[in-house]
């Protein structure tokens, strides 16, 4: 009978995506995060985690430029 698949909460999805962002994943980390994890979560945090590296980016260079002026 086929097992029903886990699903993952809203923090486990985070949590793969920012390590990945990284490039730093343990191998049995990454085995349960591609049972537990549907392509189409990783793809949304994926998308909501690079805006909000972007515009982590964009606040921290005006601040910087605000201080030199």
């Amino acid at each position: 009978m086929a097992q029903a698949q886990k699903k993952a909460s809203l923090l486990q999805i985070a949590r793969a995506v920012f390590w990945s962002f990284l490039g730093i994943r343990k191998r049995r980390d990454y085995e349960a995060d591609s049972v537990e994890l549907k392509p189409q979560q990783v793809i949304v945090a994926g998308l909501i985690g690079a805006a909000f590296l972007v515009l982590g980016l964009i606040l921290l260079v005006r601040l910087v430029i605000s201080k030199l002026v």
